[in-house]
């Protein structure tokens, strides 16, 4: 059956059926759980790859903390988190972590007569929006960003998510390393206390994208997936060169070119802010998490060749949703550094 990317936005988990002639040693769906930021590729790696062997796969977009969750609590076979966990963590729970894609979380807005990539911010700014510092789209700081762009005199409602969340991770961040304040007085993480007056959130990147199209004068953060399927206006952002630039895979490609993987304990990093002129500046990885002593070591094989296959075949496939790939040189580190710490025998 043909799962379409609509359909695969528009529920909250992907789930495909065991073919009837799989193969007599892996008799079941493998399955995994987490992230929302990588989903739309996920579905779409995993309908491939079920046509290619009869092997599905079960996803649960849930977020990026109930992915640890999961995986944590072992009921699942791989978990999926845009945040990062750190090496000595993942040390003390005997798990590996590799990235899986890159793509850019996006700014969003629902104001009438702007339209994508018309409105431009930069980081302060932005930061001071989400804190409820700048609430009104009229305010003189947007004014000055947008020179012959009319604003309304409109209080300005801030949509977040309402889970635990990779993609505010990579958000919060970003607003870290750009506003002293934001960072002392918000912080970072997959959870932060939301200082606005006026703000509302949602569950899931799907969440958060249905409450900026449904409230006038919002603004909410979405990957950049879910901004082409929902024809969500976007904005600029000027990036550490002082250059305005649009959420694109080659904005995010940019941001990602100077991050040597290998050289990372744990692979985990953050590419938020990355120097260049053409970087996106709220990019970020999304990251698998498994066992190096699985409890069913078939089907962790089994993801592993999941991946495998969506590192050769699915470059194409992610390009076409603006993610980006891993390079080659990445995902051959991943197999030989990584993978071969799992017990799959």
């Amino acid at each position: 059956m043909t799962i379409t990317l609509k359909k695969a936005l528009a529920v909250a988990a992907l789930s495909f059926t065991t073919a009837s002639f799989a193969p007599a040693a892996f008799a079941a769906d493998i399955t995994g759980a987490g992230a929302t930021f990588p989903y739309p590729i996920y579905a779409k790696w995993a309908e491939a790859y079920k046509a290619r062997t009869g092997n599905g796969l079960n996803y649960q977009s849930i977020g990026s903390s109930g992915g640890i969750k999961q995986i944590k609590a072992k009921t699942v076979d791989f978990g999926a988190s845009d945040a990062p966990v750190k090496f000595e963590d993942l040390q003390a729970d005997g798990l590996v972590q590799f990235p899986a894609i890159i793509g850019g979380v996006v700014p969003v807005v629902n104001i009438d007569g702007i339209k994508p990539n018309q409105l431009r911010l930069d980081g302060q700014t932005l930061a001071d929006i989400f804190q409820g510092k700048i609430s009104n789209w009229n305010d003189k700081r947007i004014a000055d960003l947008n020179p012959g762009v009319k604003l309304p005199s409109a209080d300005i409602t801030v949509v977040h998510r309402a889970d635990g969340s990779g993609t505010t991770a990579i958000f919060t961040d970003y607003l870290a390393k750009v506003s002293a304040d934001w960072k002392s007085a918000v912080g970072a993480g997959a959870a932060v206390k939301w200082p606005a007056a006026s703000s509302v959130g949602g569950k899931g990147n799907e969440g958060v994208a249905a409450n900026v199209n449904r409230i006038k004068n919002s603004i909410g953060y979405v990957e950049y997936a879910y901004t082409k399927k929902n024809n969500m206006p976007t904005i600029l952002m000027r990036n550490p060169a002082g250059q305005f630039v649009a959420a694109d895979d080659l904005t995010f490609a940019a941001a990602a070119a100077g991050t040597d993987w290998a050289k990372i304990p744990g692979m985990g990093a953050y590419i938020t802010n990355a120097p260049g002129a053409t970087s996106w500046p709220i990019s970020g990885a999304s990251f698998i998490l498994m066992y190096k002593e699985p409890g069913n070591k078939a089907r962790s094989a089994e993801v592993l060749k999941f991946f495998d296959f969506a590192f050769k075949e699915g470059k194409k496939m992610a390009a076409e949703l603006d993610y980006v790939p891993m390079p080659d040189a990445t995902t051959d580190f991943i197999r030989k550094s990584v993978w071969s710490q799992i017990n799959t025998k």
